[in-house]
């Protein structure tokens, strides 16, 4: 059953660009099976498409992973390295939905990400924030989409034992996005 527009207070249709200064990616790992670590990315870009039906729009995006950003530079050194992101050769891990479905209150976003080379299928929990004009005479839209990912699916299988049981990372990474993105005319 398709979602209709009036569904979606504002709705419009359109390409929109993602505005970097008001949107994050970030993510969050287990670490030594006590605490939880997380970090950001601090360059991306994409473009979402509306489309005057909500589940044929699609979105597109493309992270740098040399702006890993955890706090420690030390630790995003490491994590650039081939150990994790391998940066060198893959600087950038990129995000391409094949599928908009409604789901309970909001949608999830089905798509391929590339990260190391190696593209899966991944889920994501969409919700639209809203949608409205911004103080330069634009048009805003806003979006929050949320998603697990096994980071050994993706060749990123760097990890260390605990004495005692247990190891230094949880394969398991939560992504958070917090999107607001420009209409283009």
């Amino acid at each position: 059953m398709s979602t209709q527009t009036t569904e979606i207070p504002g709705y419009l249709t359109g390409s929109w660009q993602i505005d970097p200064v008001h949107t994050e990616i970030s993510f969050l790992i287990r670490h030594m099976m006590v605490s939880k670590v997380r970090g950001r990315f601090d360059r991306f870009e994409g473009t979402i498409v509306t489309a005057a039906d909500p589940e044929q729009s699609s979105a597109t995006a493309s992270i740098d992973l040399t702006s890993i950003n955890t706090g420690n530079d030390m630790r995003d050194n490491h994590i650039r390295s081939a150990d994790f992101f391998d940066v060198e050769n893959h600087p950038n891990m990129t995000f391409v939905s094949t599928a908009v479905r409604p789901a309970g209150d909001g949608f999830e976003l089905d798509g391929e990400l590339t990260l190391r080379g190696v593209t899966k299928p991944v889920t994501l929990a969409l919700e639209i924030n809203g949608i409205g004009p911004d103080g330069y005479g634009g048009t805003r839209i806003g979006f929050s989409a949320s998603g697990k990912i096994d980071r050994t699916d993706f060749g990123v299988s760097y990890n260390g034992p605990i004495p005692g049981g247990g190891s230094v990372l949880s394969d398991s990474v939560t992504l958070t996005i917090e999107v607001e993105a420009v209409l283009q005319p």
